[in-house]
């Protein structure tokens, strides 16, 4: 007796990017942060979140973006702002981060990259002349109806979080 098994090729993976834009609603999600605990976005309905997605924890542009975040973390939470810096780094690696540089706010682990998805940060970048897919540094600033209210596309680190804050203060 003959047993048939018929096997269904594997589907392609295709990802709709959206392009999360201000006035749309936040995606909500729930990722781990640097000490491994969940953590859901909706969570912080009400408060206005600083959400800022970059590429790696521990490399300089990035270092220098999540210390001037740092520097600026209590003139942040003053203002009430909820400051959230997202990677494709995993939890371990978050927490070294976190500490090495004393950073105050929640780092969360985006191993699998699906919140980098669904927010349109992971893009094609070209690398030594290598095509590789990566994030792209971007905040989104998610009011407290839990709607974006601004996204800063393509972030320089340098002064970026006062850039915010000024934002903030010029639009509440």
């Amino acid at each position: 007796m003959a047993i048939a098994i018929q096997v269904t090729p594997r589907p392609i993976l295709r990802y709709r990017y959206l392009r999360m834009d201000a006035n749309q609603k936040a995606l909500d999600f729930t990722l781990p942060d640097q000490n491994g605990e969940p953590v859901t976005l909706s969570a912080f309905k009400g408060k206005p979140i600083v959400l800022f997605f970059y590429p790696r924890a521990n490399t300089p542009g990035c270092t220098i973006e999540a210390c001037n975040f740092r520097d600026s973390y209590a003139k942040l939470t003053r203002a009430g702002l909820v400051v959230l810096g997202i990677s494709p780094d995993t939890s371990k690696a978050q927490k070294k981060f976190e500490e090495k540089f004393s950073l105050p706010y929640t780092l969360l682990a985006d191993a699998e990259k699906t919140v980098a998805i669904l927010y349109d940060v992971l893009k094609e970048k070209n690398m030594y002349g290598k095509k590789v897919m990566g994030i792209v540094r971007s905040t989104f600033f998610i009011g407290p109806d839990f709607k974006i209210a601004n996204v800063w596309r393509k972030v320089k680190p340098e002064g970026h979080a006062d850039e915010v804050l000024a934002w903030y203060k010029a639009n509440k």
